[in-house]
């Protein structure tokens, strides 16, 4: 929890709370229904909770925004995203059942009211968002084709609408065919060795192939 301290040092109380009840709530359900590994909740602040607002550093979402985690597992990045700005409103969709009422029980249990959790494949979601994050769940062509048309045209931040993605290792072939990614290295923002190989992915929603 100092870790998150340490790097967003504006939080207010109810954020301090809220990332400080995350552990001792996933721990909880964790035991019922094993979403993490027992490693991962170990470290789950530098795992799982920093590694997703790893998204933050690279993009603030304005208050009203909307963004689609998809692929969302246990609740990340969207549950950690959603602390950071409860001004904006979080669209949590995993195909997995048992993953979805963890995120439920997560949402309720942080008092969190700017977030949806959806059971359901992501080409079944309706609507339009301005962000959409997800954590390597595929390789980058597989992801584009499952989000298409969900990325609102109007863009409300300095940076188009498109996909932040958390990646790790080698992109470049995955990459290839978009000429307007971005890339950031996580390891020039967070100190820890676990980000060494880590990066967000910023691919703007109008691209050229």
């Amino acid at each position: 929890m100092e870790l998150i301290k340490h790097y967003f040092e504006d939080l207010d109380e109810m954020q301090i709370e809220q990332f400080e009840k995350i552990a001792e709530v996933y721990k909880d359900w964790n035991q019922k229904i094993n979403v993490v590994s027992r490693k991962d909740i170990d470290e789950i602040y530098i795992r799982h909770v920093l590694h997703s607002l790893g998204i933050a550093k690279v993009q603030s979402f304005l208050p009203g925004s909307k963004v689609l985690d998809v692929g969302t597992g246990g609740g990340f990045p969207g549950i950690p995203l959603a602390i950071l700005f409860p001004e904006t409103q979080f669209t949590l969709v995993d195909s997995i059942g048992k993953k979805i009422k963890v995120v439920e029980e997560v949402v309720d249990a942080l008092g969190l009211k700017n977030v949806k959790a959806i059971n359901d494949r992501v080409e079944n979601v309706t609507g339009e968002y301005d962000f959409i994050v997800s954590r390597a769940v595929a390789v980058m062509p597989s992801f584009v084709h499952w989000v298409k048309g969900k990325i609102a045209k109007e863009s409300r931040h300095d940076r188009k609408n498109g996909i932040l993605y958390l990646k790790g290792g080698d992109l470049s072939e995955e990459l290839l065919p978009y000429r307007t990614v971005e890339i950031f290295e996580l390891s020039e923002v967070f100190n820890e060795d676990f980000f060494d190989t880590k990066k967000v992915v910023y691919l703007p929603m109008k691209y050229r192939g």
